[in-house]
């Protein structure tokens, strides 16, 4: 197995490509990006990418960023971006005026949202297209983020990553598993009750079609809303439906509020059930899950 230098002399390395290339600016921003692209190494080092730091390519990059992005703030994973996109651009793989999309941060849009209720949740899939608010009820129902709408699979066709996962998972829930790309491109299993995988299915494409969102591209196999558009609809209506929004992630803090409840009234310690909630959101730690339980 190829040996490659420790991630800081990695990022070192990476900082002498963007000088050289001049998209250095200052000895500060030198500093940050030497800090964001460690933190990328160390990533490729985990995900063994054949050349560390310098095979890390613009999927790989996303790939990085969205698993930053459930640990970090907006502000740190804008930084992490610039520089992994600096140096993309000075060894080639991304052309100079290509950029990487912004990746919203899951921490600062879980700090930012709130739960609904249920009805509160009824009330807004009322107010949207059929189609939009078959998508509100399934997010709603097994927790999704928006672009994982695009990405429904059912399990039988695309395995879930192999990761640990308790035996709670789904305790007390009843319906078909689906499988769908999460952050950092995470395949992990969700539950769609019946009645609802029912209508999913009859929206099922002959033949699956890639689609773009926010710069990132998913293969779509349902003719079924998801990602940015969508997301958007959810706030225009429960503008219209309550006079105010949380923005489709409220939808999560709903999944993450109410399967607590749920599992813990089945006999699970706090703990345990925020472990089996975090497996079930497709979270890499229970952490993150408590901001959705504020």
């Amino acid at each position: 197995m190829a040996k490659f230098a420790k991630p800081a002399k990695q990022a070192l390395s990476a900082i002498r490509q963007v000088q050289r290339s001049g998209n250095l600016k200052s000895v500060g921003t030198g500093r940050n990006y030497h800090q964001a692209l460690t933190r990328a190494a160390e990533y490729a080092s985990s995900e063994r990418v054949p050349g560390g730091l310098h095979g890390l390519s613009r999927e790989g990059a996303i790939r990085f960023l969205e698993t930053r992005g459930q640990v970090v703030g907006q502000k740190t994973l804008d930084l992490d971006r610039q520089a992994v996109q600096a140096f993309l651009r000075s060894i080639g793989k991304l052309q100079p005026s290509e950029r990487l999309p912004v990746i919203k941060s899951e921490q600062t849009q879980a700090l930012q949202s709130r739960a609904y209720t249920r009805e509160q949740v009824r009330r807004i899939a009322s107010h949207q297209r059929e189609a939009n608010a078959l998508a509100t009820e399934i997010a709603y129902a097994a927790g999704l983020r928006a672009h994982e709408l695009l990405t429904l699979q059912p399990a039988k066709e695309l395995r879930a990553d192999r990761r640990p996962a308790r035996d709670e998972k789904f305790l007390g829930r009843s319906g078909h598993r689906y499988v769908v790309i999460g952050k950092g491109g995470l395949a992990r299993e969700v539950l769609v009750q019946a009645d609802l995988a029912e209508r999913l299915e009859a929206l099922r494409m002959d033949l699956p079609v890639v689609v773009a969102d926010r710069g990132i591209y998913y293969k779509q196999h349902y003719k079924l809303p998801g990602g940015h558009t969508w997301s958007q609809s959810v706030t225009a209506a429960s503008q219209r439906a309550l006079g105010w929004s949380t923005g489709a992630h409220g939808l999560r803090h709903t999944y993450a509020q109410q399967r607590m409840v749920e599992l813990q009234s089945k006999g699970l310690l706090r703990s345990e059930a925020l472990e089996t909630v975090s497996q079930e959101l497709g979270h890499f730690r229970p952490e993150i899950t408590e901001i959705y339980l504020r």
